[in-house]
């Protein structure tokens, strides 16, 4: 059987090489699943500051309509960028949560947060529930949004112990770096080595349960909700 040379593909209606190249560029500016990232619009960035505002002062929908005076729709569609409220309104939602009209108007700005921390110079701070020989390295932290994001170095040194007790909101992903530890998570054991990984739902009691080889690290993630 005759071969088709690259001239005969591009006849036969083939996409030309460079046109495939280019197409794979644009299908590979993310490896994530994740929606692409839209501009926030006015509207949007305005709903975003008045939720975050009211939650932050323990606020129901309700209870911010009744002393912005005005009805319960018009703060949930606020909230969900989908009007663009007259000034009347935005400035009795300013005095209803007793912030300047400007406040409201501050997400709007463009900031792509962003921490850096170097080599060794992480945080070490003492988590809810740590025990001796477990050293946690907070290597950064989210600045804004719905979303609190936490990433731990966490060290088992040589005198640590197990514990299993840990129990909190939110999910965790955890990146074994060295050593080795049979993990606990809501009465199931993993046997983690170096390049295993483990994604869970935080909200079940989970930790080290055996600690077969120490010292060891692994990265650890906890992703929760603001209040």
């Amino acid at each position: 059987m005759a071969r088709t040379g690259p001239t005969e593909g591009r006849r036969r209606g083939g996409t030309p090489p460079q046109a495939r190249e280019e197409a794979t560029i644009d299908d590979l500016t993310t490896a994530s699943s994740a929606p692409a990232d839209s501009p926030r619009t006015l509207e949007k960035a305005l709903g975003h500051q008045v939720r975050q505002m009211r939650r932050e002062r323990d606020l129901s929908v309700s209870d911010l309509a009744g002393a912005a005076g005005i009805s319960l729709g018009m703060v949930s569609k606020i909230e969900n960028g989908q009007i663009s409220p007259s000034l009347s309104t935005i400035s009795a939602i300013a005095a209803a949560l007793n912030v300047p009209i400007t406040a409201l108007f501050s997400a709007f700005e463009e900031k792509r947060d962003c921490s850096y921390v170097r080599r060794g110079q992480g945080v070490v701070i003492e988590r809810r529930g740590t025990k001796v020989g477990h050293v946690y390295e907070l290597l950064g932290a989210s600045l804004g949004g719905d979303l609190a994001v936490e990433p731990y170095l966490i060290t088992l040194e040589q005198d640590a112990e197990p514990y299993t007790g840990f129990r909190h909101a939110g999910i965790e992903f955890i990146y074994m770096l060295s050593g080795a530890v049979i993990y606990r998570h809501a009465g199931h054991d993993y046997t983690l080595g170096p390049g295993d990984a483990l994604l869970f739902d935080s909200g079940a009691l989970h930790g080290p349960a055996v600690l077969v080889e120490t010292p060891m690290t692994y990265l650890s993630i906890i992703i929760y909700p603001r209040r």
